[in-house]
């Protein structure tokens, strides 16, 4: 495992998840996708400014945001898209992976499997409530109980696998990391964080854990000029992770990305290359610095 300090310095993410401690009015959809979609690209052009030194466009950005309605409207509008008539938690989809492999007859029923739960939305979803995790959820803007208001990239690591966990879970949180780069360090950090070791597992649980569970806007992989279905594999395998599971949704893609092997170093380097041309394509890109970068 690489020591973190020498990936050097990563952006903070800039936007948080939404708050469950209030339910908010109703947003129409239409509504809810074209204010997500306005902060989303304010944040990114913000990050932009930040990272080019440009106070007066970050100034004017931020002013931007507030009369948007800043986070809490954009809070508002992310859990109103979590709304069961809109698809509801996209925990379902992973739950319904693992009882579809018998899991939920497996007697490590409340055996105390660990999940992370990182852009935690709620306390109530259906990993939360199933019996089968211990789950600790964090966020960057909490303001409910039992999520902890805690930067991903800034969480201390843990000392053993006894602090590590079986499943992480980035449901609709890489592709809010401002730049290409921060999404590769995202990925490459969550490797910290899973248990190192197999031994402890059944011969039955090695071929779901330890995991990472990862819920994307479909058009990230789909529709993107720096990514598709292949390069995503090719980023994973290089950190260790094979694709277990994956569905994909006019609206989102989700994967269950199973641990199997130790990082291989040299880390490979993937740079920001353009796979598909076309005006209508979106930029989403994850870039991933080598060992000798």
């Amino acid at each position: 495992m690489m020591n973190s300090k020498k990936r050097g310095r990563v952006k903070s993410l800039t936007a948080g998840r939404p708050p469950t401690a209030r339910k908010p009015k109703s947003i129409s959809r239409k509504a809810t996708k074209t204010l997500i979609n306005a902060l989303h690209l304010l944040e990114k052009k913000k990050a932009q400014a930040i990272a080019r030194g440009d106070q007066v466009a970050q100034t004017t950005i931020d002013s931007e945001i507030a009369a948007l309605g800043g986070i809490e409207k954009y809070q508002q509008a992310s859990l109103q898209g979590q709304r069961i008539d809109r698809g509801g938690d996209s925990s379902r989809v992973l739950m319904e992976w693992l009882k579809s492999t018998g899991f939920n007859l497996l007697p490590s029923k409340g055996s105390g499997l660990r999940m992370l739960e990182v852009g935690a939305l709620s306390t109530t979803n259906e990993c939360s409530s199933s019996g089968f995790f211990n789950v600790e959820r964090i966020d960057l803007n909490s303001q409910s109980d039992g999520i902890i208001q805690q930067d991903f990239m800034k969480r201390p690591l843990p000392k053993d696998d006894s602090e590590r966990f079986d499943i992480i879970s980035l449901s609709l949180v890489l592709n809010f990391v401002p730049d290409s780069v921060g999404r590769g360090a995202m990925l490459l950090r969550t490797l910290d964080f899973l248990k190192q070791s197999i031994d402890h597992y059944s011969s039955e649980l090695r071929g779901l854990f330890p995991s990472l569970f990862m819920v994307l806007p479909a058009p990230c992989v789909t529709n993107s000029r720096y990514m598709d279905e292949s390069h995503l594999e090719s980023i994973m395998k290089a950190l260790g992770y094979v694709k277990a599971q994956n569905k994909i949704t006019q609206k989102l893609v989700y994967y269950l990305w199973v641990r199997e092997t130790v990082i291989q170093l040299p880390l490979r380097t993937f740079k920001k290359a353009e796979l598909r041309s076309g005006p209508t394509r979106n930029n989403f890109a994850v870039v991933l610095r080598g060992s000798s970068e």
